[in-house]
């Protein structure tokens, strides 16, 4: 087992949203407060905490309370139905296919003045979620062409598109994209994390179903952050033996060996709870 993690990690909040994503909404999108309670003590949240997480998860209107007696029920909305829909298409899918290119590089030219320092910031994290490097302060690249639209919509959210040139372009050489490459992205950095994603799950061996539901929930949570950091440049522009490429394997395949257990043990807890608050009506 590994050592007790929320707060470092994204706090009881994300790890609780996890759960909503991972366990509430396949069997049926409702949860007992309870039964919430119990997931995050088994995660190393407390009470006041994992309370605390569910309420400001209510007031972002992604889930929504239903009184029963003394106990209180949770049922994910239309909004975050699709929060977590979305969410898991990203991250499930995250790594699985090969990324085709034939050479063409996306290019965007954004001047933003040094004095909006905290537009300048919104830019720079908006299109790293796309998969855009930067080349300098102002230059934006990225091999997936297809995603002009959403570069421009970018841009026009952020009321930049009229100041900013958007261009298609080729280097001469495979040597010069290798240095793109080497000049956008800093790849050392996030193989390390890959390295580290296997070194902390590839060889866990969770013994019964409340240890297999932390491992998937930790698996999980530590895996969402490389759909939104990596990115998945072609093979070609890759290094060999790329450390992604061996993370999205263990990611699936450990997910697929310990969910069984995991939702299992908390099938259980929900009916503990759900007859608990039967009894109490």
């Amino acid at each position: 087992m590994t050592g007790r993690l929320p707060a470092q990690n994204g706090g009881a909040k994300a790890l609780l949203l996890t759960v909503f994503g991972e366990f509430v909404m396949p069997s049926g999108g409702s949860a007992w407060t309870s039964s919430l309670v119990a997931a995050a003590d088994a995660l190393g949240i407390g009470e006041k905490n994992a309370r605390q997480a569910i309420a400001r998860i209510a007031d972002d209107e992604l889930i929504e309370s239903s009184r029963h007696g003394r106990h209180v029920r949770w049922t994910l909305t239309t909004a975050g139905r699709q929060l977590l829909e979305s969410g898991a298409k990203r991250i499930y899918e995250f790594g699985t296919n090969s990324v085709a290119w034939d050479g063409e590089w996306l290019l965007a030219h954004c001047p933003v003045p040094e004095s909006q320092r905290a537009l300048r910031q919104r830019l720079r994290t908006r299109l790293a979620f796309d998969g855009f490097g930067e080349l300098s302060p102002s230059l934006a690249i990225s091999p997936h062409v297809a995603r002009e639209p959403e570069l421009r919509a970018t841009l026009a959210d952020l009321g930049l598109l009229a100041d900013s040139v958007v261009l298609r372009s080729r280097t001469v050489s495979t040597t010069d994209d290798t240095d793109v490459v080497a000049r956008a992205w800093a790849l050392d950095d996030l193989e390390a994390a890959y390295v580290e994603f296997c070194r902390a799950h590839q060889e866990r061996r969770p013994s019964g179903d409340e240890a297999s539901f932390r491992a998937v929930v930790e698996l999980v949570h530590e895996w969402r952050k490389f759909p939104s950091t990596d990115p998945e440049l072609p093979t070609e522009l890759l290094p060999d033996r790329w450390a992604g490429t061996t993370a999205a394997g263990v990611f699936h395949d450990r997910r697929a060996a310990w969910s069984s257990s995991a939702r299992e043990w908390f099938a259980v807890i929900e009916s503990q709870h759900g007859a608990g608050a039967a009894a109490t009506r």
